[in-house]
């Protein structure tokens, strides 16, 4: 079976690497739900009368956004605790609430940006970045019952949604920076939108390394593409 051999636990495992095996999966999710909550904070706490947060399209993507990090963080706590059969019971509603994701974002697309040449290479990246997403997290659906490979599948699907996370994230270095230059901060915002997300890709091949001492294939296939679409966006 490919990807046999992956996390095999073994007696002379230091606490480090079990550590690691306890808690990756657990962390990043919670760090992903953390920053979906603090890039967006002004929809859900500090202002709520702004324009978007009246018009449907918006409620109804942001919702089923949030209830995904949310239910994804849920699910790697009940891995973690041995509550297998509570995660099985709730993978059908990730399953409802992944379609959900795939939907509302997808006629967001086609409500806001008329056409492909009307966006600019952030949103050209999100429409193909969408529809990876969902491939992946119906490719996880069907890998459930091979551990490794579904919450790889899992966790690097939600990483090809990050950007509009990571683009609010950045927003309150924006007056920071104006303060020392008056020009755009457009180079800045790269090197963190950059930086970051690769950074995400990163953690998953560092707990590779330090779990089983080798990258998995759905590791390197799912930054590889991240890598090649990026790449004939921008350049092509």
């Amino acid at each position: 079976m490919a990807g046999q051999g992956y996390e095999t636990i073994h007696i002379d495992d230091t606490r480090f690497t079990l550590n690691v095996r306890t808690y990756y999966f657990r962390a990043v999710t919670l760090l992903l739900l953390l920053l979906t909550v603090l890039s967006f904070s002004d929809n859900l706490f500090t202002n709520i009368g702004q324009k978007s947060n009246a018009d449907p399209k918006f409620i109804v993507h942001g919702l089923f956004c949030l209830a995904w990090m949310a239910i994804l963080f849920a699910q790697s706590n009940l891995v973690a605790l041995g509550n297998i059969r509570m995660h099985r019971t709730l993978g059908s509603l990730a399953l409802l609430i992944a379609a959900g994701v795939v939907v509302s974002t997808g006629y967001l697309f086609f409500a806001v940006w008329k056409g492909w040449d009307a966006m600019q290479v952030v949103g050209k990246t999100n429409r193909i970045f969408l529809l990876t997403f969902g491939l992946l997290i119906a490719l996880a659906f069907l890998n459930r019952r091979r551990p490794d490979w579904h919450k790889r599948l899992m966790l690097t699907g939600t990483f090809f949604m990050m950007e509009p996370v990571l683009s609010r994230a950045f927003d309150p270095f924006d007056p920071i920076l104006m303060q020392f230059t008056d020009s755009p901060v457009d180079t800045a915002w790269w090197v963190f939108f950059v930086v970051v997300w690769n950074a995400l890709f990163a953690s998953l091949f560092a707990y590779d390394y330090l779990t089983a001492g080798r990258s998995h294939p759905v590791t390197i296939a799912a930054h590889g593409w991240f890598c090649l679409v990026w790449s004939a966006i921008w350049f092509l």
